[in-house]
């Protein structure tokens, strides 16, 4: 059932939280007494009201013993839980900096011996830097907090924390590719710090679970207030949006845009190269930078910075404009995270009509073609091919219409909360003794949002793979972390995906806490029947499917259609 005016709903919501606050916070009342001891007295009552505060706040977390040494080191001067919730933040970053400086001057002269450990150690400062940058948006989301917008308020920090703990492990995963024995001195030295960014996430997800009507993970009957104040729209737009963004997205969605920077490899355009024109977007932009790129191969490693914002690149075609490249693991020893042809770090980014490859091969091993770890991230359109570890969907809101992934194991892999919509994934023909896996999720923690979610989607085979489907099986996926979810409903699956399914990664690992699910779905591979029986994959029905639509999973109706691309919000 719906709600009714504005100001209902604000009560509502402002009841409930004030309700959150009762219960999670014993308010401080400093009572004079002819008996009081004086300024001892009232410091204990202080100590014990801030102590009952913090345990409050701790208790929903998973590292509570943590969680409640690291408030009660820092002497919090308020015990509001959204003040203690927002502290939580800072005190992260502070332990994520203090393990950089650790792992710099104790790992410093082992990793000197070891080469590899050394490009390891560097690559897990950048992503460490990440991963702060993340829970400093967190941080400043507070500011100007309105109690009208809970919904984004909670989105946004589920979706940063998930990101910020994407690029830590990330860090992790980096020296166990190299095999070296440093990743355990890295797993010990920021140990503290995932465990606080674990409790941070837990602490924000427990405020919708005090609101449950306006929660946003929760399946009504019908999309109630929620959704018909996403759908809602005013000249065209929805009437959530402030005026300011009204404003740029007007920028985007009128007549054709004229682009900023023209690249054509034979000199009719303004450049040559893709990272020329990329240098020319004003940092930290804050308006649509379009830069159109004519057909041609371009054979350059393109990286769009965190500080290039709102870019667009626009092709000719995905198969007459290319991006390509050949970094791997297997022959070049290049870490994964590092192989990408292109690399996408910049919010609000959008593609369209371009290719993207990566050619070294399944030799090559690990071989990325595309990753993106940017927020509020558009491909339509576009060609994505390698072999393994095509697209690195490494973190953040990402949203795929139309477009065509090939590869061979796990090449749809990353922890970005991530939405196929209308694409085809294409298998192709691995090297002997190999397996071919679609998707390989990587959520670490049970409350983050992440997610690969396919919809409407065709998963096939390469001419060149048909002949050898019997000898190399191919998968729908496996779990690469221990919370690894993969959804896939409506989609056409061909007789090349083995009939059980899904692949273990290794003997029972996260066989109970996975979450997969397959709804609605047709083609000769499609038969449930013989699929495994494993504790984590999950039989949906109609209304747990629609939690997982793209107006939901992703909340795409506040962001997708202003990028101008086709988009279904629902089933």
């Amino acid at each position: 059932m719906g709600y009714g005016s504005d100001d209902k709903k604000k009560c509502i919501i402002a009841g409930g939280v004030s309700a959150l606050l009762i219960v999670m916070v014993v308010s401080v009342a400093v009572v004079t007494s002819k008996n009081a001891d004086g300024p001892n007295k009232l410091a204990d009552i202080q100590i014990k009201t801030t102590t009952k505060a913090v345990k409050a706040v701790c208790a929903i977390t998973d590292y509570k013993e943590t969680c409640i040494n690291s408030f009660m080191s820092a002497s919090p001067n308020s015990t509001q839980p959204l003040d203690l919730i927002r502290l939580g933040f800072d005190l992260t970053i502070k332990s994520i900096h203090e393990g950089i400086k650790k792992a710099a001057d104790e790992l410093k002269e082992k990793a000197a011996k070891d080469p590899e450990a050394k490009r390891a150690l560097d690559l897990c400062h950048e992503l460490m830097i990440d991963s702060t940058d993340d829970l400093s948006k967190c941080f400043d989301k507070f500011d100007g907090f309105n109690l009208s917008e809970i919904e984004e308020f909670v989105e946004d920090l589920r979706v940063w924390l998930s990101g910020s703990m994407a690029f830590q492990q990330t860090c992790i995963d980096t020296f166990d590719e190299v095999k070296s024995d440093l990743a355990q001195d890295m797993a010990k030295i920021f140990k503290t710090s995932k465990e606080l960014t674990s409790n941070g996430l837990a602490m924000v997800s427990g405020i919708s679970t005090f609101l449950p009507q306006f929660n946003i993970t929760e399946i009504n009957d019908d999309l109630g207030s929620y959704a018909r104040k996403l759908l809602s729209t005013e000249d065209g737009f929805p009437t959530w949006m402030r005026p300011e963004t009204r404003k740029l997205m007007a920028a985007v969605t009128g007549p054709k845009v004229k682009p900023n920077a023209v690249v054509a490899l034979d000199g009719s355009g303004q450049f040559k190269s893709i990272n020329d024109a990329l240098k020319t977007v004003p940092k930290n932009n804050k308006f649509p930078f379009v830069i159109y790129i004519k057909q041609g191969i371009y054979k350059e490693k393109v990286d769009v910075t965190k500080t290039m914002t709102y870019v667009t690149f626009i092709g000719d075609g995905p198969t007459k404009t290319i991006v390509t490249g050949n970094l791997n693991f297997g022959i070049g020893n290049v870490k994964t995270y590092q192989t990408a042809t292109v690399a996408v770090n910049g919010e609000n980014f959008t593609a369209k009509d371009i290719g993207f490859e990566n050619t070294a091969g399944p030799e090559g091993h690990q071989a990325v073609a595309l990753r993106v770890s940017a927020d509020y991230a558009v491909f339509y359109n576009c060609q994505i091919d390698g072999y393994q570890d095509t697209l690195y969907a490494h973190s953040h809101r990402q949203f795929y219409r139309d477009c065509t992934i090939s590869g061979t194991i796990d090449y749809i892999f990353g922890d970005a909360k991530s939405f196929f919509q209308n694409c085809k994934m294409v298998v192709r023909k691995p090297m002997g003794g190999q397996s071919c896996m679609v998707t390989a999720q990587g959520r670490t923690d049970k409350r983050e949002s992440t997610g690969i979610i396919l919809h409407n989607c065709r998963i096939m085979g390469d001419p060149a793979y048909i002949p050898v489907k019997s000898t190399n099986k191919a998968y729908l996926g496996r779990p690469w972390k221990e919370f690894s979810r993969t959804i896939i409903m409506r989609t056409t699956i061909d007789d090349i995906i083995d009939p059980k399914g899904w692949l273990e990664w290794n003997g029972n690992f996260a066989l109970d806490t996975l979450e997969y699910g397959e709804y609605e779905n047709n083609g000769s591979g499609s038969g449930q029947e013989m699929r495994v029986k494993w504790p984590g994959i999950k039989k949906l029905s109609a209304r747990q499917a629609l939690q997982f639509t793209a107006g939901r999973f992703l909340r795409g109706n506040t962001w997708i259609p202003r990028r101008r691309v086709p988009y279904t919000p629902n089933m």
